[in-house]
């Protein structure tokens, strides 16, 4: 069995995969274009301008489904591990699934309003994705402390934590060098500028910026790859239970109840239950 086939790893892994190469195509697809300058632009300026700002927006909706389920699947085996006695794990686990599904919900709203479009809503979205996950970061860094070592190593605790220190420094970082940004450039429409020349004025707190920008998303593609080894140990399933042989409102050719239709047809998939 391959290491992808193993468990539900194959969530996390396709979660990283398709969101770096997300951010990827959309910035050679910019560059080549010269929509953007090929010196670290911000990720959302690779996905302003069309056409790869419409194959940007597609990308990111599947990254934030997949998000969800990967999410939701977390959320599950850290449920079933910690046991029903813990109630503040039980409270906090709960607490990172509702953080996690926002910041999955943000990813939506950023690539779905371009920051030249509609920049209110874009930075809405940057907040929910960015500050909201990191939020999660911190939420499941704890749950980590509290699930070693007994439930895993605390080798997983500390690269969680390093992670987590990361994502702050480049929150921190970002948002220090865009207020001077900003602050520099009075009377600029900054979120529509996407082509900077070294020595202008704001050029060096942009760069730092968008710098910051992009070791944010690796922080959080980073944190996501520490879940396809916890993932390789959960599976979950689905019970359908069919009520009626048939699906009139009313009863049709001789009914079979529902107990007795339910033993006969029922189908399992390996996708929505808790089970470890």
């Amino acid at each position: 069995m391959w290491w992808f086939q193993q468990g539900l790893c194959i969530l996390p892994a396709g979660l990283v995969i398709w969101t770096a190469a997300s951010f990827t195509f959309a910035y050679i697809t910019a560059v080549v274009l010269k929509h953007v300058d090929p010196l670290v632009p911000y990720i959302s300026d690779t996905g302003t301008t069309a056409p790869e700002r419409c194959v940007f927006g597609i990308m990111l909706d599947v990254s934030a489904f997949l998000g969800m389920a990967t999410v939701y699947v977390r959320y599950k085996q850290v449920e079933v591990l910690t046991g029903g006695d813990k109630l503040t794990l039980q409270r906090m686990n709960r607490l990172g699934l509702l953080l996690g599904w926002m910041s999955s919900f943000g990813m939506c709203v950023v690539a779905n309003f371009q920051k030249t479009t509609l920049f209110s809503m874009h930075l809405v979205g940057a907040v929910l994705t960015f500050g909201v996950g990191a939020l999660y970061i911190l939420v499941q860094t704890l749950l980590s402390f509290n699930m070693q070592p007994h439930i895993h190593s605390k080798t997983m605790y500390l690269v969680r934590l390093i992670i987590g220190l990361w994502t702050v420094g480049s929150i921190i970082s970002m948002f220090v060098s865009s207020v001077i940004m900003y602050s520099s450039l009075p009377g600029v429409d900054v979120p529509n500028k996407l082509h900077w020349s070294p020595g202008e004025t704001g050029y060096l707190s942009h760069l730092i910026s968008t710098v910051s920008e992009w070791s944010l998303a690796f922080s959080f593609i980073s944190f996501f790859l520490t879940y396809i080894r916890d993932f390789q140990k959960i599976n979950l399933r689905a019970e359908v239970a069919v009520q009626s042989s048939h699906l009139y409102d009313w009863p049709h050719g001789g009914i079979t109840t529902l107990n007795h239709h339910s033993s006969q047809h029922s189908e399992s998939s390996p996708l929505l239950a808790g089970r470890t």
